[in-house]
């Protein structure tokens, strides 16, 4: 009895491990389109699954998006490191396709001269986004990386919950979330 006990734990175990391995190989979905004027701005990193390149990052980190008129997005991100200087870095995105949706995106920080080079592109996939613009989540399809961006440097509990609970299910795994002190500064 026993055995057959152990063996139904085991069972279910399994189940439950190969439904979450099977939606992390899943496609990741984007939401469908966004208007680039609306988003464009200055965002609150309020989360991340971490970076290599932000690792200096202790904390005040933003992103600013300024749309320019050949198409691409001026991408500034800031971030304070653990000596109080703040640490700049400058990249542009576009579209990863033109026949796709605006919400996949390819981002480099890699020198414009580097920018036929396709390995200085990262993915940059808005793949949540409140109605009313007031806080995105930017991931990317291996689920390794993802960002909770936020137009203010403060989100109620209750909605970066609700964010990391459909972040979950999308298949992502939070062990390694960071929260982002911001300080105002």
């Amino acid at each position: 009895m026993m055995n057959i006990a152990l063996l139904s734990s085991f069972l279910v175990l399994c189940a439950v491990a190969s439904v979450s391995q099977n939606k992390s190989k899943q496609p990741l979905d984007v939401v469908p389109s966004i208007d680039l004027d609306r988003y464009a701005g200055t965002w609150y990193e309020i989360a991340r699954l971490p970076f290599k390149f932000q690792s200096q990052c202790a904390g005040d980190v933003t992103a600013t998006y300024t749309l320019l008129e050949d198409g691409t997005i001026k991408v500034v991100n800031r971030c304070r490191k653990q000596d109080g200087e703040i640490d700049e870095a400058e990249g542009r995105a576009k579209r990863a396709s033109e026949d796709g949706p605006n919400t996949k995106l390819k981002v480099r920080f890699a020198p414009a001269i580097l920018s036929f080079l396709p390995f200085v592109w990262g993915d940059y996939w808005i793949i949540d986004l409140a109605p009313d613009y007031s806080y995105a989540v930017v991931g990317e399809p291996d689920r390794k990386y993802m960002w909770v961006l936020s137009r203010t440097a403060v989100m109620e509990e209750t909605t970066l919950q609700g964010i990391l609970d459909r972040a979950t299910q999308k298949g992502y795994d939070l062990t390694g979330l960071i929260r982002t002190k911001q300080t105002g500064r």
